[in-house]
């Protein structure tokens, strides 16, 4: 009788004793989660941030990002545009450098053409253009133009002839080819002349492996209707193309 009561009382103990136990697990799960919240809602607190703010501002992140993509590809294909018009800018400006070239021979063809009609109170009878020498398909390859012209307030058609010889190196010795020499276009080195206003000497030539030109010597002599002559060494320059001068 004694053994029952005592193993009763033993139930009631243990009973008792589980109940404290999850009533102590409960109550520390309760301050746990209280203290995560306090201690969240104090950091958003200590942050000046209301934490409902801080809920939405978390809800409406990924619209924020992708507004952010959609203004990185606008940027970029800004970026992009800005590159197109840089390039058309470029573009321009090197047209207009060119029609500038073009405008700079047109004004030399202009003037070639008033001193012609127009000459100066000390026009000579007989002179000489800088040859034009402009760069062909084919190595050391150049077409070449001469021009010599009528310096007269009277203009009657003019007679005479036209040397011309390019001078440089070979070899480091000095070498004189004459134009006939260097070009197929030409039958004979003294190239007869007959104009009133110019004339314009060209054609093709190819220089020799090695040679190394200098200068261009030109001379032209007037035999009618006065004798003139015009003697000129020029620089060995190449141009890109072809002035209007003598066309």
């Amino acid at each position: 009788m004694t053994s029952s009561r005592y193993r009763s009382s033993l139930s009631r103990i243990s009973a008792r004793r589980r109940l404290q136990v999850i009533a102590a697990a409960l109550l520390a799960a309760v301050i746990l989660a209280a203290g995560f919240y306090l201690g969240q809602l104090g950091a958003y607190s200590g942050m000046g941030i209301d934490p409902q703010l801080y809920r939405q501002l978390r809800a409406e992140q990924p619209k924020l990002q992708e507004q952010i993509q959609v203004l990185e590809t606008e940027l970029a294909s800004q970026r992009s545009r800005n590159q197109v018009d840089r390039a058309a800018l470029e573009l321009l400006r090197s047209d207009l450098a060119s029609h500038k070239s073009d405008i700079v021979d047109l004004e030399e063809g202009l003037r070639f053409y008033r001193e012609l009609m127009a000459p100066g109170e000390l026009a000579q009878g007989l002179s000489l253009r800088s040859p034009e020498i402009v760069p062909i398909d084919g190595e050391r390859r150049y077409a070449f133009r001469i021009v010599a012209q009528q310096e007269a307030r009277k203009h009657e058609t003019l007679k005479g002839t036209l040397y011309a010889e390019v001078f440089g190196l070979l070899e480091g010795e000095q070498v004189t080819y004459s134009l006939a020499d260097l070009s197929d276009d030409l039958d004979k080195a003294v190239l007869p002349l007959r104009f009133r206003y110019f004339q314009a000497i060209e054609g093709e030539l190819s220089l020799p492996a090695g040679f190394d030109p200098r200068f261009i010597n030109v001379t032209a002599s007037a035999t009618s209707p006065r004798k003139a002559e015009a003697r000129e060494q020029y620089p060995w320059q190449v141009k890109e193309k072809f002035t209007h001068v003598g066309k």
